[in-house]
């Protein structure tokens, strides 16, 4: 194999017809549980790889460098192999980023609430720092030393401007999910959910119903896909391209 995506469950990703879209390239689909991880990683028998839930920390012991965004976020989402050497990359960063900015939805000064905390939200985190957030909470299930639960988040922080979503609640096949209830939220101005299939969250759709402005993650997808390739081909792609593929592929999802 030369090119794909690892991940435990792909059946909802669209990586395949973005890359094979955007590169001149066959993209494969590679589900592997743990032991097959772990195995896939040692072999080393692919030319560039993406990775996705839950490998985008575990990855890392495996990797030889560490491109400074990924050793910014803390997490891997793009792997390029040279000759035996494993470059870790982080285009998350870039994605968030851009679909915030192509969206116009303001961070700086904002409170924000970033629900999840895996290899996804340590990017989105830093983004938000980079873009000079007022405040940054993390929920999670469980609260820690670095994150709140949903109840503090219900009780405490219902005054937050911006809300985005990292966890895998609202994905296909479960469309019926949703982490929050932002009835009670009357200070948001933006939802933001990573989640691009479907095109439209019961989150979202719950934003949208409250006047309040939503988008999902397809155009992050494209985004960091289009970043992914030019560390695989060591070339550069228009950002123009990526308005050109989200739109093709939202006429085709619907």
């Amino acid at each position: 194999m030369k090119y794909g995506l690892i991940g435990e469950k792909l059946g909802h990703s669209y990586s395949k017809l973005i890359h094979e879209k955007l590169a001149d390239y066959i993209y494969d689909l590679i589900p592997l549980d743990n032991e097959e991880f772990e195995a896939f990683m040692v072999k080393k028998d692919f030319t560039a790889i993406n990775v996705t839930i839950p490998y985008k920390q575990k990855v890392i012991p495996y990797l030889d460098e560490l491109h400074e965004t990924a050793k910014a976020v803390g997490a891997v989402n793009t792997i390029v192999n040279n000759q035996g050497v494993l470059t870790g990359y982080n285009t998350d960063f870039y994605g968030f980023e851009y679909m915030l900015i192509h969206n116009n939805i303001g961070i700086e000064g904002q409170k924000c609430l970033v629900l999840g905390n895996g290899g996804a939200a340590r990017a989105v985190v830093a983004v938000l720092e980079h873009l000079k957030a007022g405040e940054i909470l993390i929920v999670s299930r469980t609260a820690s030393e670095s994150s709140i639960s949903y109840e503090d988040c219900y009780q405490n922080h219902s005054d937050s401007d911006i809300i985005i979503n990292t966890t895998p609640l609202g994905m296909y096949p479960n469309i019926d999910d949703s982490p929050l209830d932002l009835t009670t939220f009357n200070k948001c101005q933006a939802v933001v959910d990573l989640i691009y299939n479907p095109l439209d969250t019961k989150l979202t759709l719950q934003a949208r119903e409250l006047g309040i402005k939503s988008v999902t993650g397809l155009l992050m997808l494209v985004a960091q896909a289009k970043q992914a390739i030019e560390y695989f081909l060591r070339s550069k792609i228009e950002d123009n391209a990526i308005d050109k593929i989200t739109n093709e592929l939202v006429s085709k999802i619907k």
